[in-house]
């Protein structure tokens, strides 16, 4: 069944290679900023904003802040009294934003909402594991320094007991989206100098381990940042097309939606996987599938993909479970330059997690917000030729939360 749609009127991120601490400013300064920019951006004022909806991880750990809804009524006169929610699903966090500023709009209790996504992570010196949060403490990878890193070489391993995984398909789609970040002007990893040899390299003052499988290169980044976004309903897009004498026609909507989530331990969804003689990881497809379906699309309709690669494996499983090619040989596609940013079907013409950055709490919202610049032919240099249907795949924890969504012109 079609989903009905839901309008966006602007949004805004910020500029991922900053460091919030170093500045001297605050997470209240980073949500204050990205909250006016959208504001601006969506042309709207701020007294037509209805309800907020903010995503966060870990404020409270990094930051020692939390109850982050409050800081509306700071952000300008007009917001004072707005009725707000905070939402955390690990790195899935900005995508449980929007299903819930969705929900809203749907019930029409409101018709406008503001999500801010947001997450300050490099202000901490200390070697603390301040991730491990998204996996199940105390039961899983105990042992290993740093839980993510050990849990996506897990999932390498079990790549290549299965399907004889080639480390040069996952080096490559390091080495895309790095350099599609090269022509971002938010990204993070913009500005580094990253010779081409480096992305398979098993020396380790070149590419250092990071755990088992996993080298620094496979890896997104540890990022300050934020992202936001206005959203309307049908009542609330057409009166806002009215307020500014355009048809409703000309905005852009999310048009479907897909939610899933399996069992918190990676073991058991690895018991599962291995019951599984065909699809490993069931409900990661299930995910596309609600989102194509509700979008009344099939995936040969999407002209380009903003997905979660915290690692390049996690990529690598996505596009796995698309319906893209027979499960096991996604590879194949990644050879043929399939998902460049001038191939068949553009992955992370942004940069994705690994190039661009991943401000945990933000990236779910990111994601929206650059699959709107896309439609709306903003995207400047990451634009990807006649977009007009895009989607996002975005995964909290080790696959346990995913969600997904597909915005059209």
């Amino acid at each position: 069944m079609k989903s009905e749609p839901i309008y966006i009127l602007g949004g805004h991120q910020t500029d991922l290679s900053r460091n919030i601490a170093r500045e001297g400013a605050s997470i209240f300064d980073l949500f204050a900023e990205v909250t006016r920019q959208a504001i601006d951006n969506a042309n709207i004022n701020p007294d037509h904003i209805g309800v907020g909806h903010v995503a966060n991880f870990e404020s409270a750990l990094y930051t020692e802040q939390s109850h982050l809804g409050g800081f509306f009524g700071h952000v300008d006169p007009a917001l004072t009294y707005l009725p707000a929610s905070r939402h955390e699903a690990a790195c899935a966090s900005g995508s449980m934003a929007l299903l819930a500023a969705m929900a809203d709009l749907k019930s029409e209790n409101y018709d406008t909402a503001c999500v801010v996504g947001l997450e300050v992570m490099r202000c901490n010196s200390d070697q603390k594991d301040r991730l491990k949060g998204a996996g199940w403490v105390g039961e899983e990878w105990q042992d290993a320094d740093y839980m993510w890193p050990a849990a996506f070489s897990d999932l390498i391993e079990f790549y290549q007991d299965r399907y004889g995984l080639e480390r040069a398909h996952l080096a490559a789609i390091s080495k895309k989206n790095f350099a599609n970040a090269r022509s971002n002007p938010n990204a993070q990893s913009r500005n580094w100098d990253i010779q081409p040899s480096a992305y398979a390299s098993e020396i380790e003052s070149i590419n250092p381990t990071i755990h088992s499988h996993i080298r620094k290169l496979d890896c997104g980044q540890v990022t300050d940042g934020a992202a936001a976004l206005i959203l309307a309903n049908q009542r609330g897009a057409e009166a806002y097309a009215n307020s500014h004498r355009i048809s409703v026609q000309r905005l852009p909507k999310i048009t479907g939606w897909g939610h899933v989530n399996a069992p918190m331990r990676f073991a058991e969804k690895l018991r599962l996987a291995h019951q599984s003689k065909s699809m490993p990881f069931p409900h990661v497809q299930q995910t596309v599938i609600q989102a194509l379906t509700r979008a009344g699309l099939q995936i040969k309709h999407i002209d380009g993909i903003e997905l979660h690669d915290c690692f390049n494996i996690t990529e690598y499983l996505i596009l796995d479970h698309m319906g893209l090619r027979p499960n096991g040989e996604i590879w194949q596609a990644i050879e043929s330059g399939y998902f460049e940013k001038t191939g068949v079907l553009p992955v992370n013409a942004s940069g994705g997690l690994i190039g661009l950055g991943h401000p945990v709490g933000a990236t779910g919202i990111r994601m929206v917000l650059d699959c709107y610049k896309q439609v709306t032919g903003t995207a400047g240099d990451t634009q990807i030729d006649n977009a007009k249907t895009m989607m996002t795949f975005n995964v909290g924890g080790s696959t346990t939360t995913c969600a997904s969504f597909v915005v059209e012109a």
